[in-house]
């Protein structure tokens, strides 16, 4: 299976957005959609279709934030909620960690770390407005490897 490509809808009804043009980027996201596709608990759902504006810690500027996804859920309980996901592998979802030799690929990372960081927040901020959850989903969680 391609890591990259263009997701076709099982069931068109459910995407709310542009069907057109939904992209993935990982195998994690393309598994992630079929599961959105499919699952009947699944009410709505989106690929990037959420911008989010946050302030980027390395040049102090304002940018967009297009969160993997967005979808709209029944709970156990018959409740209804939203969620904005982002999916991640898990050594990116913590602080980088300084190995010997590594400093150039350290910086790199501690830049990607900083500007996830600020994303994650406004994201957070951004829900919590809306009364919806932020969610950052991994391997772990995909239970995939």
């Amino acid at each position: 299976m391609a890591y990259k490509g263009k997701y076709k809808l099982i069931n068109r009804p459910k995407y709310k957005g542009n069907p057109i043009n939904i992209i993935y980027r990982s195998s994690w996201e393309r598994n992630f959609m079929v599961y959105c596709d499919t699952n009947p608990n699944v009410i709505q759902w989106s690929s990037e279709e959420i911008r989010i504006p946050y302030r980027s810690p390395i040049d102090r500027k304002v940018h967009t934030y297009y969160p993997d996804f967005w979808m709209k859920v029944k709970k156990h309980d018959d409740s209804i909620q939203q969620l904005v996901i982002e999916i991640k592998p898990k050594i990116q979802t913590k602080p980088p960690r300084l190995t010997k030799g590594k400093d150039k690929r350290y910086l790199i990372e501690v830049k990607r770390w900083g500007v996830n960081q600020a994303k994650w927040e406004a994201a957070e901020k951004y829900c919590k407005q809306k009364k919806w959850m932020f969610k950052l989903i991994t391997e772990n969680e995909l239970k995939t490897k």
